[in-house]
């Protein structure tokens, strides 16, 4: 992506429905396809990931940012300078978490699992920087309730 959150390059013709996934942010503002296959996907549990999602770890797609297509919200999406090394991109009207792209892998673009319309297919296949992990999310197969507290799946 370019400074204005545009794709740098079309996706090619691969980066069709059929070989794509297309998700978006929580007002639908943002909205951004990337053609498949995957580079891989993986739980990052490290702290700068952690503090940025307000979460436990998140969960990243690679995607190959010749086949990334930004396709709305690049005036709403904002860039923000995490380290030296790397931005990190959200929705600037709903917040929502969508990107990261690093120095450190170049011609990737990394997207939330989260944020796709359907991640059938793109299952985790690691957890990085386990060492960094938050202590209290816990991995060590203790079952936890499953509660619906509105009768509902989404807290809306």
């Amino acid at each position: 992506m370019n400074e204005t959150g545009q794709s740098s390059a079309e996706p090619s013709p691969a980066a069709t429905a059929a070989g794509s996934r297309a998700g978006g942010c929580l007002c639908g503002a943002v909205r951004f396809r990337f053609g498949l296959p995957a580079l891989w996907v993986a739980h990052c549990h490290c702290s700068m990931c952690r503090r940025a999602q307000g979460a436990g770890f998140v969960t990243w797609v690679g995607a190959d940012e010749a086949r990334f297509a930004l396709e709305s919200g690049g005036d709403v999406l904002r860039r923000f300078q995490s380290s030296a090394a790397a931005t990190r991109s959200f929705c600037s009207r709903c917040g929502s978490p969508l990107f990261f792209q690093s120095s450190r892998w170049p011609g990737e673009v990394h997207v939330t699992l989260a944020s796709l319309d359907d991640p059938t297919g793109l299952d985790p296949q690691a957890h990085a920087y386990w060492s960094s992990r938050a202590p209290w999310a816990d991995w060590s197969g203790r079952e936890l309730a499953k509660v619906e507290p509105d009768g509902e799946g989404d807290r809306g």
